[in-house]
C-alpha cells in the first residue's frame, strides 16, 4: 500500500481553518475581540512568510479551548463546521482523494492546525487518518497547553515517522500534497512531492526541483 499525505489548509480546503476559527471565535464572543483578532492576523502573516513561532502559536491556538467547557466548545465547533468550513470544501479535492482511495492507498491528513478543529474536517473529507497537534486535557477540560510535538515544519516529519512506526508502514511510493513553504521538509523526503496552489516561495522551490504543481481550485 502506498502513502498519500495531504496538508489541509489552503490545500484540501480553500482557506486556513485555524484562522477562520479565530475569526469565528471573535464574532461569537469566545475571546477578547480586539486582542485576539490582532494576534490571529499576526500569526497568520508569520505563517505565510514561513516565520511562524510554532510554540507561541500553539499556546495561542490552544488558549481558546481553555476558556470554555466542553459542551460550549462542541456546540460552537458544530456551528463553525456548518457555517464556515463546508463552503470551503473543494470538489477537485474530493476527486483527488477518491483517486487515491481507488488505488488502495493509505490516506493521511497531516496539519499544523489543532486536532479539535481538524478532526471533523477530516471526517467531512472522508479521510480517517489525521496527524495534528493535540491540545492537552486534564479533568475533562483543555489546559491551554499542547500535548506532544506539533506537526509543523520538521515536526511533521517527526510525527509522521512515529505514526508510520506505530502502523508498521513505510514511505514507499509516498505522495505529499501541500500549498505551503512550511512543508518543504516533508515534501523533500516523499517519492512524489506535489505543490497544490502553492504560495510564491513554494512555487519557486517546486519549479527548481521539478516537483509537480497542480490546482484544486475552480
Amino acid at each position: 500500500m502506498a502513502l498519500a499525505l495531504f496538508d489541509l489548509d489552503e490545500t484540501l480546503i480553500s482557506a486556513d481553518s485555524d484562522f477562520v476559527w479565530g475569526e469565528y471565535a471573535v464574532e461569537n464572543n469566545l475571546v477578547d475581540a480586539t486582542t485576539h483578532q490582532r494576534q490571529n492576523k499576526r500569526f497568520y502573516e508569520d505563517y505565510k512568510r514561513g516565520q511562524l513561532d510554532i510554540d507561541a502559536y500553539m499556546r495561542f491556538s490552544c488558549g481558546i479551548l481553555a476558556r470554555h467547557d466542553s459542551d460550549t466548545l462542541l456546540r460552537h465547533r458544530q456551528r463553525f463546521i456548518e457555517q464556515r468550513i463546508q463552503p470551503l470544501l473543494l470538489p477537485r479535492a474530493f476527486e483527488l482523494i477518491e483517486q487515491h482511495k481507488q488505488r488502495g492507498d493509505v490516506l493521511v491528513i497531516i496539519t499544523a492546525t489543532i486536532e479539535f478543529i481538524t478532526q471533523p474536517i477530516a471526517e467531512l473529507l472522508g479521510i480517517e487518518n489525521l496527524i495534528a497537534p493535540v491540545p492537552e486535557r486534564k479533568n475533562g477540560r483543555y489546559t491551554g497547553e499542547l500535548s506532544g510535538i506539533p506537526s509543523f515544519g520538521a515536526g511533521k516529519v517527526k510525527r509522521l515517522e512515529a505514526w508510520l512506526a506505530s502502523k508498521d508502514l513505510s514511505m514507499r511510493d509516498s505522495h505529499f500534497y501541500s500549498d505551503s513553504i512550511n512543508d518543504v521538509a516533508l515534501l523533500a523526503i516523499v517519492d512524489h512531492p506535489v505543490a497544490v496552489d502553492p504560495d510564491p516561495k513554494l512555487a519557486a522551490i517546486a519549479e527548481t526541483n521539478q516537483w509537480q504543481i497542480i490546482s484544486l481550485r475552480s
